[in-house]
């Protein structure tokens, strides 16, 4: 194992792609263990979750449910042994009305330290497309 905690070039983009997948299948316990404890989720609107239940409990406020269409991957090194992983491609679902959507862009950045994701910096265009929260979802004192 290198210095930024994977054995093999792709490695860091698949465990981002197998992240991804347990967390559109709800598989969220697998899913959570791929993620350092105390990973920071950040979500459009810089709403940051602490855990992926409640990144799940936020997106249902938004969204039936939604899948990517991973079209490109990037990764980088950076500083202190830090392996990014930038994900990018459209997103498809259904919004709370239950109309279908798809083409939706997104991007998705992850850092990761000794094999395990850090920090997800998530970035869509759901707002422009008119799929956006629930009115109670965006009451003060609601978490979002």
């Amino acid at each position: 194992m290198d210095e930024t905690g994977f054995d093999r070039p792709g490695a860091a983009r698949a465990l981002v792609d197998r992240y991804l997948r347990l967390c559109e299948d709800r598989e969220l316990d697998e899913a959570g263990a791929l993620l350092v404890q105390g990973a920071r989720l950040v979500f459009p609107g810089n709403r940051v979750h602490a855990s992926l239940p409640e990144m799940a409990a936020a997106s249902a406020t938004r969204y039936r449910w939604v899948r990517k269409e991973r079209e490109r991957y990037f990764e980088g090194a950076a500083d202190g042994g830090l392996t990014t992983v930038t994900s990018l491609g459209t997103l498809y679902g259904e919004d709370l009305a239950g109309r279908p959507f798809s083409g939706v862009r997104y991007a998705d950045v992850f850092v990761l330290r000794d094999g395990l994701i850090v920090e997800q910096h998530v970035y869509n265009d759901l707002a422009l497309a008119g799929i956006a929260a629930s009115p109670a979802a965006e009451q003060p004192g609601t978490p979002s």
